[in-house]
């Protein structure tokens, strides 16, 4: 006679969550500095007064005239924020985002970035125009960190958000300048950003697609981790940001929450 087998019922092991990869920005004294050759640097520090906007003017050691850009700029952002930049032209946003993206290397300072990055600061970086559409795809979104499987993987996608069709096979040189931009923001928002970098709200192609696109870089801003996002448009900045930060001439004010953003306005009298 056998003896029955009894059965062990064992408690089932808790589902072990998947942790989301870590997302953080941390910049520590971040100065950059851009030499000016062949131009007086009198003359230039009187235009930069002129317009009221640019860096500080220094000498280096070697006696070439400097922009310091930016000037022992701090910030930390973590998972969840959403900073939106504001300063007038020349204060040092654009070149921010740059140094973020690993654009710029830092003169003094340093910049530790967790997380995968997505820029969106120039559509038409790596555009070739002797090559064809679906060439160019492939040449964006190796530039936009896709291997070459991530990218035939999406080619289908992307080409159909285009609206190009048979255009695809064409070179781009061919392109009007709005069907070059349908090609460069579908190629451009089809990468998942841990960190997205955006230097003003982007717009492109007739008002049938931008309508389409707007809601394709909203899809692509709320999967981001943090997004940093450089614009004038304050309505634009309270909308999609919670923190705020203003540059004046490389020098950043501190970090505060989007409901102080008319703390960080200057008056027109107030400007230097």
């Amino acid at each position: 006679m056998k003896t029955p087998v009894k059965s062990i019922l064992r408690p089932k092991k808790p589902a072990v969550a998947l942790k989301a990869p870590p997302v953080s920005i941390t910049v520590t004294d971040l100065t950059m500095r851009f030499p000016v050759y062949g131009v007086d640097a009198k003359s230039l520090k009187k235009h930069l007064a002129k317009i009221t906007v640019g860096g500080r003017l220094d000498k280096s050691t070697g006696g070439v005239t400097e922009v310091t850009a930016l000037t022992g700029l701090n910030m930390k952002l973590k998972a969840g924020d959403r900073l939106g930049l504001i300063g007038h032209n020349g204060s040092g946003k654009t070149t921010l985002l740059r140094a973020l993206s690993g654009a710029y290397e830092p003169d003094e300072g340093s910049i530790e970035v967790e997380g995968r990055i997505t820029a969106l600061l120039d559509l038409s970086l790596g555009i070739d125009p002797t090559a064809t559409g679906i060439d160019n795809i492939r040449l964006r979104g190796r530039i936009a960190g896709l291997s070459s499987r991530d990218i035939e993987a999406k080619m289908d996608e992307i080409a159909t958000f285009t609206g190009l069709g048979p255009f695809l096979a064409m070179p781009l040189k061919t392109y009007s300048a709005g069907m070059q931009a349908r090609l460069a923001f579908a190629v451009a928002t089809s990468v998942d950003a841990d960190v997205l970098l955006m230097d003003e709200w982007i717009a492109v192609g007739d008002s049938q697609f931008q309508r389409i696109a707007h809601q394709r870089l909203l899809k692509l801003v709320e999967r981001a981790g943090i997004l940093v996002l450089a614009s004038h448009d304050l309505d634009l900045i309270r909308l999609y940001c919670n923190k705020v930060m203003r540059l004046d001439s490389g020098v950043a004010s501190e970090i505060v929450d989007i409901r102080k953003l008319d703390t960080l306005i200057k008056p027109p009298a107030a400007a230097e």
